[in-house]
């Protein structure tokens, strides 16, 4: 069992990324725009490297599945019109949801997030969206993005 267990592993850490979220440097912001998420280990690693980042990030647009645990980096914002979608996570073209790659990513949600990670849509083979709102309403540490000022708008 402890030889499956790894292999499993191994295929999601080998998996392709979907299509890249598109990302570029809006009014000093690092905006990551429309991820869909893909491989949790690649993401947890890209997590590490924008939580080193010194740039704030806001995430915009559509978070899903792997995504999701960039939202409680310490320099991210949501954006007000984001949505997030949570669903077990799979090995690819498959149903299989494999052993400890959920307890990966609900080690990086917090307060009800956290709760309705671990009470259901950890093995949830359907998508479950919520606002940016919502998301904070579940997990108050999370913050909405400030509305960028345009040129020639007044406060």
């Amino acid at each position: 069992m402890k030889a499956a267990r790894i292999a499993l592993l191994v295929a999601l850490a080998l998996a392709p990324l979907p299509a890249a979220a598109e990302m570029r440097v809006t009014d000093g912001y690092l905006d990551i725009w429309n991820d869909k998420g893909g491989n949790v280990l690649q993401m947890v690693r890209r997590r590490a490297e924008l939580a080193r980042s010194s740039r704030p990030i806001r995430i915009r647009g559509v978070c899903d599945s792997a995504c999701t645990i960039l939202t409680t980096l310490p320099n991210a914002c949501l954006g007000p019109k984001l949505t997030i979608g949570f669903h077990a996570p799979r090995i690819p073209g498959t149903t299989i949801i494999p052993p400890l790659v959920d307890q990966i990513m609900g080690e990086y949600y917090r307060n009800g997030i956290r709760r309705e990670w671990f009470g259901g849509w950890n093995r949830s083979l359907s998508i479950n969206r919520i606002s940016a709102r919502e998301y904070v309403r579940l997990d108050p540490q999370a913050k909405i993005c400030k509305r960028s000022k345009r040129p020639g708008r007044k406060k």
